[in-house]
């Protein structure tokens, strides 16, 4: 896969999220860190409000990888229902790509496999493999243990590295850049520019408002988190402040249902999802609008944060 994978205008600029997973002891920790050289304290306004911890940054003149912190994998604990483990939510919303850790030196066994199957089905995340710990393996070694991985799962990628002498790093970098989207910086002196978080709790309280009349509004709903905060004098809990919109008028009956019943509804459904998310006491104030064919109106679709 040569650098030029994706034609990108010279001066465009990619910003994304990565983050590596793969069972304990496979060099993770020291990988990120060798990758992004520096840990950095992201300084929130908001305490709390993530349970992403970003571990660093690569900054280069073109781009910007985000690594963050995976909660961890080998605890299936099912936070939204049967459907989505709490990983493969956080990942396919926060990530643009993942880096999956075999190291050189070990057989691939049983934990790797569960992961790579957990990988597997986040369909639109590429997983790259990443096999670490090269310094202490032979170059014969390598050999068969890239070749072992090719046999595991289909990967955008792999990369053999060493994190403890820095070999191959730069190339794993760009191979990760190469996955994030075209974006200007997400982050700049000391802040994140965007809060996923909001964009995570969107999802959630959009899709608690779906739940159960999904024939009668399809996609015609979209909700803006207009503000995440902590409760003054409180760190215990936090206040969201968040807008549903639809099309039309009839929408809004639906969604409101009999003497307000759906709503209410919908943001205690939303409440504890998003609780469980974020692992705080949350207070949502929910509204709904109607944006008259906000679908087919870009200056609409932009205000309501869909870039496309």
């Amino acid at each position: 896969m040569g650098h030029n994978a994706h034609v990108t205008s010279p001066d465009s600029h990619r910003a994304g999220f990565a983050c590596f997973v793969g069972r304990p002891n496979v060099g993770k920790s020291t990988l990120m860190n060798a990758l992004v050289g520096t840990k950095v304290a992201i300084t929130s306004s908001k305490p709390q409000t993530t349970r992403r911890v970003i571990r660093g940054i690569v900054h280069r003149p073109d781009a910007q990888l985000i690594v963050v912190d995976t909660p961890g994998l080998h605890r299936p604990r099912t936070l939204l229902g049967e459907r989505l483990d709490s990983l493969v939510l956080s990942t396919l919303t926060e990530v643009d790509a993942i880096g999956f850790c075999v190291p050189a030196n070990e057989p691939i066994g049983k934990g790797d496999r569960f992961i790579a199957d957990k990988l597997s089905a986040v369909k639109k995340t590429p997983v790259i493999a990443v096999v670490t710990k090269c310094d202490l393996a032979s170059k014969e070694q390598i050999a068969e243990q890239l070749l072992a991985v090719s046999q595991v799962a289909e990967f955008a990628a792999i990369v053999p590295v060493s994190a403890q002498s820095g070999e191959q790093l730069d190339v794993l970098a760009d191979v990760l850049i190469e996955h994030m989207p075209e974006s200007p910086p997400l982050y700049e002196g000391g802040r994140l520019t965007d809060e996923p978080e909001q964009v995570l709790v969107g999802e959630l309280i959009r899709e608690a408002a779906l739940e159960g009349v999904r024939d009668e509004l399809p996609h015609s709903i979209a909700v803006v988190v207009d503000e995440m905060l902590p409760r003054e004098g409180r760190d215990d809990l936090l206040d969201i402040y968040a807008h549903m919109f639809v099309e039309r008028p009839s929408q809004k009956a639906i969604v409101i249902g009999h003497k307000g019943e759906r709503l209410r509804d919908v943001g205690t459904r939303a409440r504890k999802q998003i609780e469980a998310l974020l692992g705080t006491r949350v207070y949502l104030d929910l509204r709904i609008s109607v944006a008259k064919d906000w679908q087919r109106d870009p200056k609409q679709l932009r205000r309501l944060g869909f870039y496309d």
